[in-house]
């Protein structure tokens, strides 16, 4: 009978520690996806070692597209949300948005579905903020940066105001195209994202 008892209190022991973990969902473009680069090397990947250093038991699910938009994202992501039932999505888009030359209202409008759906989902939501180079204009680049806070503000989103702080626009910091982080630059990615996504784990 005492090994039942203990048997049973180990089973649930697990079950408890099982329903403590969740999923983090990752819907992002080719900054998650560690575009020209081994994945493993990824910040993603870096954060999944982190969370295991600092004994979280979350699961990630990076479904990154290289190339992807905020429409791309926005089409995905209730087939996402239905598979994976995250606790928490992380939304990192809107880059090629920019690089495209797109209206900032509609990332604005995209975003902000996308953020309302994760939370209808029963999700918390991380924006991760993009800001595109000067070479677009004062204007543009302006009413661009100005999409993620206001999104944040407007849906109670959590926000990474710049996720690129401190590796965009440094040649050391990115590949031959002059856009993508390079190996180097992974630590910093995840160093700028991971004081505002800890909390909410």
């Amino acid at each position: 009978m005492r090994a039942w008892f203990l048997s049973a209190g180990l089973g649930l022991l697990l079950l408890s520690q099982g329903a403590m973990a969740g999923t983090v969902l990752i819907v992002g473009d080719s900054i998650s996806a560690a575009f020209g680069l081994d994945t493993r090397v990824g910040w993603v990947s870096l954060l999944e070692q982190r969370l295991a250093k600092e004994g979280f038991k979350d699961k990630v699910v990076n479904a990154s597209v290289s190339g992807d938009t905020s429409a791309g994202g926005q089409a995905r992501l209730p087939s996402l949300l239905a598979e994976h039932k995250p606790d928490l999505v992380i939304l990192e888009l809107g880059g090629n948005d920019g690089l495209r030359g797109q209206p900032p209202a509609q990332l604005q409008q995209n975003l902000t579905d996308m953020v309302e759906q994760s939370k209808a989902a029963g999700a918390k939501v991380l924006l991760l903020g993009m800001k595109i180079p000067p070479n677009y204009g004062e204007r543009y680049t302006t009413a661009f940066a100005a999409v993620y806070p206001k999104v944040a503000e407007a849906t109670d989103a959590a926000l990474v105001p710049f996720m690129l702080e401190g590796v965009g626009g440094r040649p050391d910091m990115t590949q031959q195209d002059g856009i993508h982080p390079n190996v180097q630059a992974q630590p910093y990615l995840l160093d700028n994202v991971w004081p505002v996504l800890k909390p909410l784990l």
